[in-house]
């Protein structure tokens, strides 16, 4: 029996220095020889599969691609045909590279899809995003294509599953037993994956617009490492362990993989082990679990260039130091690199983009409430207020760049840096997602340290989710006047001070399923927000067929 496709493909990495080379990750359902063949050979590669858990994966690595081409790709197992499929209703899947120099690159980003499928036909949470983009770029082959798609976290959530995935586990274990409807091993994270993109327009998107990937909290659980207790009380679940670990596995296999270059890969020690490994799992769950109990050992965060743009995609969850007397979103490590990355080589960088799943810049009333909590559970006001800042704390969802107090000043002062000096880039932009609207807010510097580059917080969520009415009425409070008093009299209470910089918000905020996309050409960014939205289309003889389209609902320049 020949090998067939079980997920993908997806196209990952796709070179902006030489424009000749991508990568292209499948999931198979036995071992097998993947291969990716390029139109009228004009490039390709293969690989043998590795296993994790009974699974079968290859990240394919693609050459001989031109500079500057669109080029149409299929997918071969064992040299037989598998994508696309003989029925597929869309174009052919294809690898755009970029030409040398070239001066354009147009990020779409976002955060938080449930990929629950619509019940009866009916999406309790709206049209998806994802799919609404995916439809409107099959319907026009000509239709300008996002260069990278920057996915902020939680493209799966293992702690609020669909009812279909509900019924599938019910077929595995009794839900009556902890961890219930929530996934528990690494098998279960692949029925996830598999539910999120096998979705046809979905997994058609992420065969031919090349993703960047993090994680957030639901990718493993809601609150993930929020604070020490909070550990704490995880690992004494008799579940935890098996949860964590599978996280961790399953990210690397899925998503992680995927954000590096064919050169960090080649350069990557695990990849080799699991390459190499008749079955790579021990070797992998050595990995989780080294990375569960030493943080400071593994590196989620990466870089990507994009000609003369610079992505850093910072972990904001795995690496968190939780010590109440030294709380930081990242440990040391972490920050000496992330100040080497926005730093070094400015000369040649025109736009600054920093990906972290948290906003940074929150609706102020937020912001001092996380402060006030911080002081609070660090001892601010006495052991039971710290009893209660912690209660408040894992209610409230308090754990923001804003509940991590000296990271929120450092990480301000490196963005009033790198947008500072002759070689500063044109726009320093932090792209998050999290809180389930859209918002755009901007610092205001003091004259004295105002930086060149125009500094922006682009907060862009949900994908595909919802958020209720109240907490609606919450963020739009939280930026007005009352909701800025309020703020100020708790950190009066916490004896917190004001933050290093004060902000306004600028656009928004928007709420409903949605994309940013950035257009950066030369030392200009424009910005656009679309929003999707249900609608309806004439199918002849009187009848109308639901659908839903990507409506423009914010346009500025940046720059």
């Amino acid at each position: 029996m020949t090998a067939g496709l079980r997920l993908g493909p997806v196209l990952r990495y796709v070179d902006w220095d030489a424009g000749d080379c991508a990568t292209v990750w499948v999931e198979t359902d036995r071992p097998c020889t993947a291969e990716v063949r390029c139109a009228e050979g004009a490039g390709g590669g293969r690989t043998g599969t590795f296993q994790v858990a009974g699974h079968h994966y290859a990240l394919i690595p693609v050459t001989g691609l031109s500079p500057g081409t669109t080029t149409a790709y299929e997918v071969l197992l064992d040299g037989h045909p598998v994508w696309p499929p003989p029925d597929s209703r869309f174009p052919a899947s294809t690898i755009s590279t970029p030409a040398p120099g070239a001066a354009e690159v147009r990020v779409s980003f976002g955060s938080c899809r449930w990929a629950a499928p619509p019940a009866g036909g009916q999406d309790p949470v709206g049209p998806d995003a994802l799919d609404t983009l995916a439809g409107r770029l099959a319907a026009d082959p000509g239709a300008t294509r996002p260069d990278v798609l920057v996915l902020l976290g939680d493209q799966v959530y293992a702690d609020e599953t669909s009812q279909e995935t509900r019924r599938w586990l019910a077929t595995r274990r009794d839900l009556r037993e902890p961890p219930g409807s929530q996934v528990a091993d690494y098998e279960e994270y692949t029925h996830l994956y598999y539910e999120s993109w096998y979705d046809p327009d979905v997994r058609w998107l992420l065969s031919t617009v090349p993703s960047c990937m993090i994680f957030d909290d639901h990718d493993v659980v809601d609150d993930w490492n929020t604070s020490a207790s909070w550990v704490a009380d995880m690992r004494e679940k008799p579940w935890w362990r098996e949860r964590i670990l599978s996280a961790l596995m399953s990210y690397w296999v899925y998503q992680h993989l995927g954000n590096l270059s064919p050169a960090e890969l080649a350069a990557d020690p695990l990849y080799a082990a699991v390459r190499d490994a008749e079955d790579g799992t021990e070797a992998l769950r050595r990995f989780a679990a080294g990375a569960d109990a030493d943080p400071a050992s593994v590196r989620w965060s990466y870089r990507r260039d994009f000609g003369r743009t610079r992505l850093l995609m910072l972990d904001t969850r795995a690496a968190r130091v939780l010590d109440e007397g030294k709380r930081l979103m990242h440990d040391e490590g972490e920050d000496r690199w992330l100040r080497e990355q926005a730093l070094s080589g400015r000369e040649g960088c025109d736009h600054l983009l920093i990906g972290t799943s948290l906003p940074w810049l929150m609706p102020p009333l937020m912001h001092d409430a996380e402060t006030w909590n911080a002081a609070l559970c660090r001892g601010e006001r006495g052991e039971r207020w710290a009893r209660v800042g912690e209660a408040v704390r894992r209610k409230a969802d308090l754990e923001h760049w804003a509940a991590f107090p000296e990271s929120f000043e450092r990480l301000t002062r490196l963005l009033a840096e790198a947008g500072s000096g002759p070689d500063a880039p044109a726009t320093v932009c932090v792209l998050s997602g999290d809180v389930h609207h859209a918002y755009v807010a901007e610092p205001r510097w003091p004259a004295a340290g105002r930086p060149d580059a125009r500094v922006v917080q682009l907060t862009c969520s949900p994908v595909h989710n919802g958020v209720p009415r109240s907490m609606r009425w919450g963020f739009r409070f939280g930026w007005g006047a009352a909701g800025r008093r309020l703020g100020h009299a708790l950190a009066w209470h916490g004896r917190t001070g004001r933050p290093v910089v004060d902000w306004r918000k600028t656009g928004g905020p928007w709420f409903g399923n949605q994309l940013m996309t950035l257009t950066l050409r030369g030392r200009s960014a424009r910005l656009r927000l679309e929003q999707a939205r249900a609608g309806s289309r004439e199918r002849g003889a009187g009848a109308r067929e639901r659908e839903a389209e990507l409506r423009t609902v914010h346009e500025e320049n940046l720059r």
